[in-house]
């Protein structure tokens, strides 16, 4: 009897052993299953989370591009702008050029007529001046005559301008004009061929002329009205203060010379043809 009881007893220990180990396998199975869960959960996480990243990383370059395109638009809309103002201002430019060109072509065309009108002009100014320096008191008569025919010279060349040429014409004038009104000393021959000897020349503007030998021994004038150079020693103080005065080595003093006479021109109306 005891027996049986210690037979009932073992195995309903064996039975509470093995239903034990089976809640154990149990455990360990759900557990390992919730392991298993949890890994896939985070394996999941760990994937949507790059994959976020990744998303996050094209939003950023989208908006970057998005950004620089809507930079270069303003960029174009400014550049379309000035362009726009620089093509307005090129347009006033070029019909401010176009009226300039026009107003030249017509410039061109008086000047053509206004140089067939001079240069004939220019020609009677030289022959005029030709003819005065040959009438007028001898004083500097060869570079007087030599500034001339450098006038008539200078008219047959082309490499010379109109407005130089008529230039040249107004500055031989302006130094006739300047003898007028200055006192001169210079030496010079008087005569011709062997008979020239060298004397000192004193111009008083163009109302005397008057001459010195070197060794002061005589003096003379030059005779307006009769073409002619006269010897005249009374005068040969005055002369010698002059080329005084006029070479600055004395200071300036009245004098006497000789002055022709007025003589009455009758006005041009009253000529009889």
């Amino acid at each position: 009897m005891n027996i049986a009881i210690a037979r009932v007893g073992s195995r309903s220990r064996a039975v509470v052993r093995c239903l034990a180990l089976v809640s154990a396998l149990g455990a360990a199975h759900a557990t390992l299953a919730r392991a298993q869960a949890v890994d896939r959960v985070l394996n999941e996480q760990a994937a949507a989370n790059k994959d976020a990243v990744a998303s996050q990383q094209r939003i950023d370059q989208l908006a970057d591009q998005t950004q620089d395109m809507l930079s270069k638009y303003r960029q174009a809309l400014s550049d379309a702008d000035s362009l726009k103002k620089y093509n307005e201002q090129l347009l006033v430019q070029v019909k401010s050029q176009n009226d300039r060109m026009a107003n030249m072509k017509r410039q061109l065309g008086e000047i053509e007529g206004t140089q067939r009108n001079v240069l004939p002009l220019m020609q009677k100014m030289i022959e005029t001046l030709d003819q005065f320096v040959a009438l007028d008191v001898p004083f500097l008569i060869e570079e007087r005559t030599q500034r001339v025919a450098n006038l008539k010279q200078m008219m047959s060349r082309a490499d010379v301008s109109t407005s130089e040429k008529y230039r040249r014409i107004l500055e031989a004038y302006q130094i006739e004009m300047e003898y007028g009104r200055t006192l001169e000393a210079y030496e010079g021959k008087l005569g011709n061929g062997d008979k020239a000897r060298t004397v000192q020349f004193v111009r008083m503007g163009r109302v005397a002329l008057m001459y010195q030998t070197p060794d002061g021994k005589e003096t003379g004038y030059w005779d307006g009205g009769g073409k002619k150079w006269v010897p005249d020693d009374g005068y040969a103080h005055d002369v010698r203060e002059a080329i005084r005065v006029a070479k600055k080595q004395g200071a300036p003093d009245l004098l006497w010379v000789p002055v022709q006479a007025p003589t009455t021109v009758q006005p041009a109306s009253e000529v009889k043809p």
